[in-house]
């Protein structure tokens, strides 16, 4: 579990990471030498570890970091290729795999440093960093002693503190209840329960105006190649950045106060296990951008693990064509614009989102006996066993 406490105060790392030494160049020269000289034909961090050894020794300015940050970049790096090598060995469609790992250019990234248990500590309220850097963090208490912290600047230049500690089950009290989740884009989130609904809060298109008028600016002071950036053009770049860090806020805060009310009503959720990506392609891509439909069950997972609760995933396939009260399947796909689902089985009628969430019920063995999800307390436990 993460918890990110913003940075009050602090100065420059003074890292000096090596990205060229962890870069895929010099992967794959290394790579390519051990199996010239009948080495094994890899390029790990260890090998890339006395590499920067080597460099540290006669680089003052790398020398001058510490060199906990450093070897954390280079594991990166080896998990990043690591993940791109096993994609591609197991034929993964090109859309689907992990990319190669590039250069982090200053410009087109931002900054951002891991350090292990050996590279910091925490002492009354700051965080000492290795190499002698001190920053200065909010006085909340760690829920117990974080193992890592990495510490990275967002888009408005503001510096926080993600630090890692061991996540420790915060149980509530049973309800007997159940509820199915269906995504959307008409609706956030569509349940068996009226009640617990999210309907799309629409925060981004509440936004369009100023953001419209943030990016105009920036396009009448984006500079000339290779000239630098003016003060206009950096002013209006940070009121951009403003701009979509409340909207991405917003999105946030919704999504995670549904997800308490939804987690703190009932003690099982059978939640559709949809991935958006696909919607970036559509005409629907800027409302489901808006919808923030990932954010959101990112957030319901980690607090349904938070509070003890069971989070069941369904797979998507075939739920907007299967009826959730015989069980019987459509013999052709739905089409968006039909909003009603009608089982040429049983004749039975219902919204179809609604027909959808009741669909993860039964896909999850979590089919209620009420319309309203409600079961005798106990009930899960002894299905559970």
């Amino acid at each position: 579990m993460r918890t990110r406490v913003p940075v009050i105060a602090g100065r420059g790392d003074g890292c000096g990471i090596g990205v060229r030494l962890c870069g895929c160049r010099t992967s794959r020269a290394a790579h390519l030498h051990n199996k010239a000289t009948g080495q094994k034909a890899t390029c790990g961090p260890a090998q890339l570890d006395r590499m920067l050894t080597e460099a540290r020794a006669r680089t003052p300015w790398l020398r001058e970091g510490s060199s906990v940050p450093q070897q954390q970049t280079i594991r990166d790096f080896g998990r990043s290729r690591a993940k791109a090598h096993k994609d591609i060995r197991e034929r993964l469609p090109v859309e689907r795999r992990a990319g190669m790992p590039t250069y982090k250019r200053k410009r087109e990234a931002l900054p951002t440093l891991n350090y292990t248990k050996r590279g910091f500590r925490l002492k009354d309220g700051r965080l000492h960093l290795a190499g002698g850097i001190v920053v200065v963090v909010w006085s909340r208490e760690l829920p117990s002693e974080p193992s890592s912290v990495r510490v990275y600047q967002d888009s408005l230049g503001h510096w926080y503190a993600s630090f890692v500690v061991p996540a420790r089950v915060q149980p509530l009290p049973e309800t007997g209840r159940v509820l199915g989740v269906d995504w959307g884009v008409k609706e956030t989130a569509t349940t068996t329960s009226d009640a617990h609904d999210l309907p799309h809060a629409g925060h981004g298109r509440k936004a369009r105006a100023k953001l419209t008028r943030y990016d105009r600016m920036m396009a009448r002071r984006r500079p000339k190649k290779g000239q630098p950036a003016s003060k206009g053009y950096r002013e209006a770049k940070r009121l951009r950045a403003k701009a979509y860090k409340k909207v991405a806020r917003q999105r946030e805060d919704t999504g995670r106060k549904w997800a308490k009310k939804v987690v703190r009503d009932h003690d099982a959720i059978a939640v559709e296990d949809f991935r958006p990506k696909f919607l970036a392609k559509s005409s629907m891509a800027r409302k489901a951008a808006d919808a923030a439909i990932g954010a959101t069950k990112a957030a319901l997972i980690e607090m349904g693990r938070k509070h003890g609760r069971g989070i069941r995933l369904v797979h998507p396939a075939h739920t907007t064509m299967d009826c959730a009260h015989c069980d019987a399947r459509a013999k052709h796909r739905l089409p968006l614009g039909e909003r009603t689902y009608t089982c040429t089985a049983c004749g039975k009628v219902s919204p179809r989102d609604k027909n959808s969430a009741r669909v993860m019920l039964v896909r999850a063995g979590l089919n209620p006996a009420g319309a309203d999800g409600g079961r005798p307390p106990g009930a899960l436990l002894q299905e559970a066993a």
